[in-house]
């Protein structure tokens, strides 16, 4: 396929955005490791530098090439260059053939005319849930497919809680959470720790608590978005929530949760394996909305998708990659490796009939939304610096919550003009 002028320039705007954020990365002569011109090779990129050849990974990426009838030449690289390797890969015109992304990154890709979408390639999508696929869409066009997802529930503390005389079952909502931390720091226990970091981090563990109110992105300073910053507020000013978490991230948070001091933990579906580790009695539920329910918690991992190449007779290879990658028995072996639970409803419920601790994850994904859903696309990360920094501002009492979220919606709105 042609590279357009238009595209070409999009990209370089794409690239002069992160470039000003202080995130390209230089790309050496052998990153640029495109479409071979033999036809024989195609080239993966992924996220898991943590896997190396001899993974479980790396073999079935492998095994999808043999099947194929092509050699993968797979490289990874940490997620914070993947994209800024991609842009710049796609402006010299030669991106690899698969891209494996992190899910809020896919609407910046699209927009800058790096990826084909699903129908261009003829993916099929149609047993993805709904939610996992949003995160991957903009413009009304579907790019890729959900490799996984991963999101945010509350673990608690067994121990703490009984011996605070808090009956688990009784925690429905934002107000019987509440009393139940009252109860367990009236007991000389510590009650919730979680991430208020002033990162993407943050606004991720915020989100649940932001839309489990009712609130939404495009009004960040709405009655809804203050009573859930209200209540993270007050929960610091009773002392049901350390200062700490004004400088949290989701790994120091849940070392505090593993000194078995605290009743409750906001975290996620890769704590799983360390939880086991603690050396106490661990339970696990969903984050709730408001007045009960599940709230929608963000979705975190991975879509596979397919960069725009110049030649489009390199896409029914690709393709078949993808399908491989996605197939239902390939999935479970994948999601099981990634630590996330699966984009489709039949494999979902081979991951809890082989571990039933899964199904709280199960519910808490179905319950979740993309960042960038609503149609916001490229516009998210412009609200959500503003809502982190006001997150911030109201933990640490430089203002309170209505200010702090009235001035970050001036901001999100003069962003996303």
């Amino acid at each position: 396929m042609k590279q357009t002028a238009s595209r070409r320039r999009a990209v370089g705007v794409a690239l002069v955005a992160l470039v000003a954020a202080g995130a390209l990365v230089a790309c050496s002569s052998e990153d640029k490791t495109g479409a071979s011109g033999d036809g024989g090779t195609y080239t993966i990129w992924d996220p898991y530098p943590q896997f190396d050849d001899s993974s479980n990974w790396v073999k079935l990426l492998n095994d999808c090439g043999s099947k194929a009838g092509v050699t993968v030449k797979r490289t990874a690289f940490d997620t914070s260059d993947l994209t800024s390797k991609t842009l710049l890969a796609a402006q010299q015109g030669n991106a690899p053939d698969v891209l494996i992304v992190d899910n809020p990154v896919i609407s910046t890709l699209a927009e800058a005319g790096v990826l084909t979408t699903s129908d261009d390639i003829k993916l099929d999508t149609s047993a993805i849930d709904p939610n996992l696929l949003g995160a991957g869409q903009s413009g009304g066009k579907t790019f890729g497919i959900p490799i996984g997802a991963n999101t945010l529930a509350l673990y608690y503390n067994k121990t703490v809680l009984t011996a605070a005389g808090v009956d688990i079952a009784s925690v429905k909502d934002w107000a019987s959470l509440t009393a139940a931390l009252a109860k367990v720091t009236a007991a000389g226990k510590k009650g919730i720790t979680f991430s208020a970091i002033g990162t993407e981090e943050g606004s991720f563990q915020f989100l649940p608590w932001f839309w489990g109110s009712g609130a939404n992105l495009t009004k960040l300073d709405s009655p809804e978005a203050v009573s859930a910053l209200s209540l993270w507020t007050d929960w610091l000013k009773k002392g049901y929530a350390p200062n700490s978490v004004i400088n949290n991230t989701q790994t120091t948070s849940w070392q505090e949760f593993a000194t078995g001091q605290y009743a409750f933990a906001e975290n996620g579906t890769w704590q799983l394996a360390n939880a086991k580790k603690t050396g106490f009695e661990y339970g696990i539920i969903a984050v709730p909305g408001i007045s009960g329910g599940t709230a929608a918690a963000p979705t975190g991992g991975e879509f596979v998708s397919v960069p725009v190449q110049k030649s489009t007779a390199r896409y029914a290879v690709s393709q078949k990659l993808v399908a491989c990658l996605t197939d239902t028995d390939n999935s479970l072996a994948t999601t099981t490796t990634l630590s996330y639970i699966a984009p489709t409803a039949a494999v979902q419920a081979k991951q809890v009939a082989a571990n039933p601790e899964l199904k709280v994850w199960v519910d808490a994904v179905k319950a979740a939304k993309g960042r960038t859903g609503d149609n916001l696309g490229t516009k998210y990360p412009k609200i959500s610096q503003p809502m982190w920094t006001a997150v911030q501002a109201a933990l640490s009492g430089s203002a309170s919550p209505q200010a702090a979220l009235a001035t970050a919606q001036t901001a999100a709105a003069a962003a996303t003009k």
